[in-house]
């Protein structure tokens, strides 16, 4: 999974397939034509309340890629001593240093397939040593 370039249109398009759902139900269910569905594969992007109703139909959680994604390349946060910065926002707050398997098992493959160094992992997505060789150690391959 390519959690940097993601298209929406092709992941739901691939789900709907696996899931081997007919287009007249995703029709009724979606409120739209067999054409507009084939054009939502196409597209890159999709409204929210679109992909809501995807999730749903489809029973998966298409918004996780997105959070991945913020996991993987959003820059670290800067603290801000300026009260403007500071004040506590009305928005939940969700801790960004929370690996789900699927992001434990994106890093570990790139350092199984020597895609990419250790060193790499740790100063591109801001990982920790000692919780990056805990995942190799847990769940790498043992050559």
């Amino acid at each position: 999974m390519d959690f940097k370039n993601i298209h929406i249109g092709k992941l739901i398009h691939k789900k709907f397939k696996e899931k081997d759902f007919s287009i007249e139900r995703s029709c009724n269910f979606l409120k739209c034509t067999e054409k507009e569905i084939t054009n939502m594969f196409e597209q890159e992007d999709l409204e929210t309340s679109i992909l809501l109703k995807w999730s749903k139909l489809l029973k998966y959680d298409f918004f996780r890629i997105y959070s991945h994604h913020l996991i993987l390349y959003a820059p670290p946060q800067k603290i801000e001593f300026s009260s403007k910065y500071n004040s506590k926002s009305t928005l939940p707050s969700f801790r960004k240093n929370l690996y789900t398997k699927e992001i434990i098992d994106f890093i570990v493959e790139l350092i199984d397939t020597e895609q990419k160094t250790k060193l790499q992992i740790m100063s591109e997505y801001k990982i920790p040593k000692t919780t990056l060789h805990k995942w190799i150690e847990k769940y790498g391959n043992k050559k």
